[in-house]
């Protein structure tokens, strides 16, 4: 099996067998029908991904990568909270009627802040720190912004990005490293991609800055499955399990504004059946 199937079976077990259940209690997101959502969750879940060894997809069923970069592209490259500017459907719940969701995600990581080397965005001072100051301690990204969470469709899911560079003693490249933190995640419809996301834009940033792609630490303050997904789960993780696939970026591109969702490179895809007609609690 894939090393993030092994992750994600022994994650959902865990919460499965020893999970804290929600029900009873004044909880938020609600069902279609207005039935309250209720979860079983643990608490701290951290999974590390070597991204040097292989890419993080699970096999149980399908993620799709090319969906997967386009999101993280209309977040991180776009800076844009529109969904028209995205060509999945995933936030359409979210958008008011001109397609926004607010002062979220994208938004915030196209705000312009003053730094002693100038105005720059979030994501261009990243850029830039990586390519002028690799051993930096403070390479990072923020989205929960408290003072514009009143005009957010959605509070921030994953909201933090820290981004760290070591060095391999038999290599001359640097390698990039990244702890993303997450403070709540729907592990049936959004664990594998998000850590699927994520993997991509850390091996976007190391091409773009001539550095090896290495561990991703993924940090799940409430990793939950919800009580609907029960049975869903239990059916996934007992399936079979394949060999990881082979994902790679088009070398060619040297500019992190240049990169397009085609410039995603999936070999060797094998998985079980997609998981279908998934409630999904808002």
């Amino acid at each position: 099996m894939s090393y993030a199937d092994h992750l994600f079976i022994k994650m959902c077990q865990d919460i499965l067998d020893h999970g804290v259940s929600t029900e009873g209690e004044k909880v938020r997101p609600h069902w279609e029908d207005g039935a309250s959502a209720y979860t079983i969750k643990n608490f701290g879940v951290v999974n590390r991904y070597d991204l040097s060894r292989e890419f993080p997809a699970i096999t149980l069923r399908r993620t799709a990568l090319k969906s997967c970069m386009d999101e993280i592209l209309w977040i991180w490259q776009k800076k844009s909270n529109n969904i028209h500017e995205l060509h999945s459907h995933v936030w359409d719940e979210w958008a008011d009627k001109n397609g926004s969701i607010g002062k979220a995600y994208g938004y915030q990581l196209g705000v312009k802040h003053q730094y002693k080397e100038g105005m720059m965005d979030q994501v261009d001072r990243v850029l830039y720190d990586l390519k002028h100051n690799p051993y930096s301690r403070r390479i990072m990204t923020n989205i929960y912004v408290h003072q514009d969470l009143h005009e957010m469709a959605l509070y921030p899911c994953a909201y933090s990005m820290t981004f760290n560079v070591t060095k391999d003693p038999d290599s001359e490249k640097l390698v990039l490293n990244a702890v993303l933190n997450q403070r709540s995640q729907d592990i049936l419809t959004a664990n594998n991609w998000n850590v699927c996301q994520y993997a991509i834009l850390l091996m976007m940033f190391a091409q773009v800055c001539d550095m090896k792609p290495g561990t991703l630490l993924h940090v799940i303050a409430d990793a939950h499955i919800y009580d609907r997904h029960i049975p869903i789960v239990k059916e996934l993780i007992a399936r079979p399990t394949y060999d990881a696939p082979t994902v790679k970026l088009n070398p060619d591109v040297k500019d992190f504004y240049q990169f397009t969702r085609d410039d995603l490179i999936v070999e060797n895809y094998v998985t079980g059946p997609q998981v279908k007609n998934i409630p999904i609690a808002v």
